[in-house]
């Protein structure tokens, strides 16, 4: 028998649990939800210092209370912040967990407290600066009914449902945020799943891509033990599909789940694979974060900036520019007569953007200053989450801009990232947009989190009455070009770069 021991995330209790539970038990299960010291109703604070010890020594009074000689295979699920104390419990009875399984949420680091996991950045420095003036003994007020969704995607949570979660909320100690997590390393020898929301943002895929990226901290998750699943749901899959987690639970306990290959196993991984389009060889002239494939021409050209998306990991090699998708992009543009441009810039994480921002105006500018570049014909292209960046220029396009291209682009902050502030928003700032030609080349098969954030844009855009051109993929996924089959994705490849050349020469 596997005994199931549920651990919820911020503001919420053991309640949460209820439906998932059942389902589980019927399935033969024994099944504890852990009520946290100072957050649950069933379990308030004995003093006024609430911190994730507390919460650790929670967990491991639930596996203690499993016989240890039954037999019975206990399973640790914690969900958001509560993936915290699982593994701070995991890692003082390795001996006695057979699973962990992380509910959407991170991967928490030996002395690296739960605070780095709060998607508001600004609510997170706040935290820092109240933990700097030693105000960490308070509490964080839990989200009103509106404000869940700065917490994670909402999505398939019912309106009552999300009444009931709004009343029974608690605040936060702030201790439990602000204590760093202690690990020995024992947690690391026991099996774990991850179960992915792909409302949040994140799919197996993209966390494939950022091993294939060689993001060092996620090359573990390539171990033979580790497995993945998907939910096509928001952050609280135990309101919003309790059927469907607790289906994927009894999967994760036998040992079910997709695994992921390590970095360069078998095959180059996707993002190195070739362009699908045979390009002629144009030379590159690599000027500092700039390189510039220009054709043999005697008067200025137009050029067209190629800029690659992220999070890419710091020290990523070869280097996005490098790729053969924006190589590729870059020399069918100097085919058609133009000068194609890559770049690099530092988005390597959610919190960079006004880096990458700042790096791309001013490769913009190196770009308008060669001499090979025709400085009043310009155009933009994005991939991916570069997407954000996109807002900067639809809020006030200069008169050298004369297009915007995106590929499966990331048009509004996914609810997982935090990002605080009107400044990346494409959405709204597509109103702004003018007579500014947009091509939009969009995946069929993209994930539901981000196909959100296209649709939208793309309701936004018609709605303004902006120049919107959209080219569909309809089987392609995020980052189309080098994976799926190239019959389906020439066309649209070659389409969109006409589109760009006539904006730019006509």
């Amino acid at each position: 028998m596997t005994v199931f021991i549920l651990v919820a995330g911020m503001f919420t209790g053991a309640h949460v649990w209820q439906e998932t539970a059942a389902r589980l038990a019927a399935a033969g299960s024994e099944v504890h939800a852990v009520p946290l010291t100072g957050v649950d109703a069933d379990r308030p604070a004995a003093s006024a210092r609430v911190d994730l010890e507390t919460h650790i020594a929670d967990v491991i009074a639930a596996i203690d209370a499993v016989d240890a000689v039954s037999g019975r295979e206990i399973v640790l699920v914690g969900h958001d912040y509560g993936i915290h104390p699982v593994l701070g419990a995991a890692d003082r009875r390795p001996q006695r967990v057979a699973r962990v399984v992380y509910l959407d949420c991170g991967m928490p680091q030996n002395g690296v407290p739960a605070l780095a996991a709060v998607p508001d950045q600004v609510l997170r420095a706040q935290l820092v600066e109240s933990a700097r003036r030693g105000e960490g003994e308070g509490e964080l007020t839990p989200p009103a009914r509106d404000e869940w969704q700065r917490w994670g995607s909402t999505a398939g949570v019912s309106g009552p449902v999300l009444d009931r979660l709004t009343a029974l909320a608690a605040p936060q100690p702030l201790g439990t945020l602000l204590q760093p997590l202690r690990l020995t390393g024992a947690v690391a020898a026991v099996p774990a799943t991850g179960v992915l929301c792909t409302h949040n943002g994140v799919s197996v895929d993209l966390v494939q891509q950022r091993v294939d990226f060689g993001d060092p901290v996620l090359a573990a998750l390539t171990g033979p033990r580790i497995t993945f699943f998907e939910l096509p749901t928001g952050h609280w899959p135990m309101l919003s599909c309790p059927a469907g987690l607790a289906d994927v639970l009894l999967r994760a306990a036998a040992g079910e789940g997709r695994r992921l290959r390590p970095a360069g196993a078998d095959a180059p991984p996707a993002h190195l694979r070739p362009f699908p389009l045979d390009v002629p060889e144009f030379p590159r002239d690599r000027r500092g974060h700039v390189d510039l494939y220009a054709p043999d021409a005697r008067d200025p050209r137009p050029a067209v900036v190629f800029v690659h998306g992220g999070p890419v990991p710091a020290g990523a090699r070869p280097a996005p520019r490098d790729w053969p998708t924006l190589v590729g992009h870059a020399r069918l543009a100097a085919a058609e007569g133009l000068v194609g441009v890559t770049l690099e810039h530092r988005l390597h994480d959610v919190a960079d953007y006004e880096h990458a921002a700042a790096d791309v105006t001013a490769a913009v500018e190196l770009v308008r200053a060669d001499p090979r570049v025709d400085a009043d014909r310009i155009a933009l292209w994005f991939f991916s989450g570069s997407g954000l960046l996109t807002a900067d220029w639809l809020t006030k396009p200069p008169t050298w801009l004369r297009c915007l291209a995106a590929s499966y682009p990331i048009l509004a902050p996914l609810p997982s990232w935090g990002l605080a502030g009107g400044r990346f928003r494409p959405v709204p700032a597509v109103a702004h947009a003018g007579a500014l030609p947009l091509v939009l080349l969009r995946a069929g098969r993209e994930t539901p989190g981000i196909a959100a954030t296209v649709e939208a844009f793309v309701t936004a855009a018609q709605e303004c009455g902006a120049h919107l051109e959209l080219i569909d993929v309809p089987n392609g996924h995020h980052g189309f070009e080098t994976l799926d089959a190239p019959e389906e994705v020439r066309p649209a490849l070659r389409r969109a770069m006409r589109s760009v050349v006539t904006h730019l020469t006509g």
